[in-house]
């Protein structure tokens, strides 16, 4: 190993390191062999930040000096990663640095927990193992007590097919003005697709932890996704295809054996916590991982984040365009009885102006517009859980939760809807609203739509808007108003697509359903 290390670079990392971190990289084995000195070296999947906090951020990388290969090039032997953050972006007003273990149980993923931060600021950061150093990320703190001096942005965004298309969205929300990013599911895609493949997945279906780390990395390898998460601060929740399309709790898409597919479960969860900004709380345990969690921007803004995977009921109807008497059962959950407690319990104890459900699946009612007679539902989405939802729903109302915005994905299409207390009166009470955003890429370049857009809203006229186009939702709150432009880019199937806002919806403080602006 010694014969791979120039003296140079001897002299210069253990002057600049010291001898713990020296040791560490005389372990790194095929690293130095591929020479981490050039390029991106070890820190080929970028930088990330998370879980923004008024003190403090969650800083993540992993090192993969061959991301496609087994265990990402690494050997099997942990190492001190060093890391700084900084008020400026030539890191040179340093404000914090140290020194974290990237364990080689934990696919060599770093996740540092960084305390002690202002609030609302910018901060940049970088790591380093040796003589390689990542690129520079920026992150920001939440807002602290208080309302937020010129409100708070965000984007939200799922979906993101990698044979389907471009990262081109997120190379153009990089460059928006934003505090964080919020991304509701399908970060990967645990098979390949048949159609619309513009660029290709390894050849298989991710199953195993190996096989997870490999479709990560093959996406985290893209440079307009890197670049979004060097961008923002990222909070992040999972819907299926993290593990496998449509699963329900421990029941796999094709009815595998529970301990069987419970396996996969944990291999890809595992995963997922090793390739995400998350806290250390998140760590997986086996088969289960705790990802609902809260997140409070001043006075202004408070985000739960749901999971509606982990602890649901199996789909009814076979989780298809049908109604049955399961979509109606009083014991199916989407949240399981513990999330829905903490979920309600916060919810009565906000005192945020903007209450926001962070969730997978759209909530509002979707009867299908190509019904002859009779009623045909989603029933992986909210619909096939129609008690729970109301029970949500009743909540909401009776509680008088202030200003309910649901944020959703899943569906690759963007939807603008009302919430309903009666779907089926359309003279009853307006809840709140919701917001779907659209795919990244999955569904390839999608279409506009108008004609089937104006036959969902006369099926469903708590229905504002419908499109299949492809991007994201920029949201822009304030104490008086909540406004989402719906972000969209030309094509997804060539790079370089242009972007622009195909329409905006606001709601207004105290002053329910949602306007066209």
């Amino acid at each position: 190993m010694l014969n791979m290390i120039t003296r140079r670079k001897l002299l210069a990392f253990t002057g600049r390191f010291g001898a713990q971190a020296f040791l560490s990289s005389l372990f790194l084995g095929k690293a130095f062999a591929q020479g981490i000195d050039k390029g991106r070296g070890l820190f080929t999947l970028g930088v990330a930040s998370g879980d923004p906090f008024p003190d403090g951020v969650v800083l993540w990388t992993r090192l993969a000096p061959d991301p496609l290969s087994t265990r990402g090039g690494m050997d099997k032997i942990s190492v001190n990663v060093n890391w700084e953050i900084a008020t400026d972006q030539n890191m040179s007003e340093i404000v914090q640095r140290g020194t974290a273990l990237a364990h080689a149980d934990f696919g060599h993923s770093v996740h540092v927990e960084v305390d002690g931060l202002e609030a609302n600021q910018h901060y940049w950061y970088r790591f380093r193992v040796g003589p390689d150093t990542s690129p520079i990320g920026r992150t920001r703190t939440a807002p602290g007590a208080g309302f937020v001096e010129g409100g708070v942005k965000f984007a939200v965004a799922s979906c993101q097919h990698y044979e389907q298309g471009y990262y081109t969205a997120h190379g153009h929300m990089a460059n928006e003005d934003l505090h964080f990013v919020l991304f509701l599911g399908d970060y990967i895609y645990e098979r390949k697709t048949s159609k619309l493949r513009h660029r290709f997945h390894s050849n298989f279906e991710a199953t195993t932890l190996d096989e997870y780390r490999e479709r990560y990395a093959q996406y985290k390898i893209d440079p307009d996704l890197q670049a979004c998460h060097a961008a923002f601060p990222w909070i992040v929740t999972w819907d299926d295809h993290e593990v496998d399309n449509n699963y329900a709790g421990s029941i796999g898409l094709k009815q595998d054996d529970r301990q069987a597919f419970l396996e996969r479960r944990a291999a890809a969860y595992q995963a997922y916590y090793e390739n995400m900004p998350l806290r250390q709380s998140a760590r997986p345990k086996g088969a289960d991982m705790a990802l609902y969690r809260r997140f409070k921007f001043g006075d202004l803004l408070e985000i739960s984040v749901l999971d509606t995977r982990q602890f649901r009921s199996p789909q009814p109807c076979a989780g298809k365009w049908l109604v049955c008497d399961g979509a109606q059962d009083p014991k199916a959950t989407m949240l399981g009885d513990t999330q829905e407690s903490w979920l309600f319990a916060g919810l009565q104890k906000s005192k945020a102006r903007w209450n926001v459900l962070a969730q997978q699946v759209p909530i509002f009612q979707r009867l299908h517009h190509k019904d002859a007679g009779g009623r045909r539902i989603n029933s992986d989405k909210w619909d096939g859980y129609s008690v729970a939802r109301q029970r949500l729903i009743n909540f909401l109302f009776h509680k008088k939760i202030s200003n309910p915005i649901v944020l959703s994905g899943d569906v690759h299409a963007t939807w603008v809807s009302n919430l309903k207390l009666d779907f089926d009166d359309p003279g009853s009470a307006i809840v709140g609203s919701e917001f779907v955003a659209t795919s990244i890429t999955s569904g390839g370049n999608g279409k506009r739509g108008k004609k089937a857009a104006k036959k969902w809203i006369a099926k469903n006229p708590h229905i504002k808007f419908h499109n299949k186009k492809r991007g994201y939702l920029r949201c822009d709150v304030t104490k008086d108003h909540w406004k989402t432009d719906l972000r969209e880019v030309a094509y997804v199937d060539e790079k370089g697509a242009p972007i622009k806002t195909r329409a905006s919806f606001e709601v207004k403080h105290n002053v329910a359903g949602v306007v066209a602006v």
